[in-house]
């Protein structure tokens, strides 16, 4: 396969995860989401698009460094996993945003965040640039996690 085909594909896979998280979300965002109480460092709502936009782009990136090395020992096992947290992360909008279950959100990320380090870690032997261009993503849901945490308390 072309290495821009395959580059294009992980970046179609990411943003239909992305695709899905949103149909979930649409109509919660705007009716039921803004009734809820959340702690004083939520962020305003413009911030969440450019930020997704921006992991979706670089663990995609990162996934793809990846595949060019599938050879490698590990990086099979890697790309496997990226396709299950894939799956996780549109879930994970579905219970928060669709069926407005942050307590089932909750368990469903802490999940994700503990694959996202299980695939960091299998990262830095693989491509140290991977692994630098998955960070952000890693602290971005740590940080999602705490948010969702202090919503369930809250809510």
């Amino acid at each position: 396969m072309n290495r821009w085909l395959a580059l294009a594909l992980f970046l179609l896979a990411a943003f239909a995860a992305a695709a899905i998280g949103g149909s979930a979300t649409a109509a919660s965002v705007r009716d039921w989401y803004p009734t809820l109480a959340k702690p004083p460092w939520n962020p305003p709502s413009w911030v969440f698009g450019p930020a997704w936009t921006l992991l979706y782009t670089l663990m995609s990136i990162a996934m793809w460094r990846v595949w060019l090395r599938r050879d490698q020992a590990g990086a099979t096992t890697t790309l496997w996993l990226h396709g299950a947290q894939l799956g996780l992360n549109g879930l994970w909008s579905i219970f928060f945003f669709g069926l407005q279950r942050p307590d089932l959100a909750l368990i469903n990320i802490l999940l994700l965040l503990a694959l996202l380090v299980v695939i960091q870690f299998r990262l830095r032997p693989i491509d140290l640039i991977a692994t630098w261009l998955w960070a952000p993503y890693v602290a971005w849901v740590a940080f999602a996690t705490s948010l969702n945490k202090a919503i369930w308390l809250l809510n």
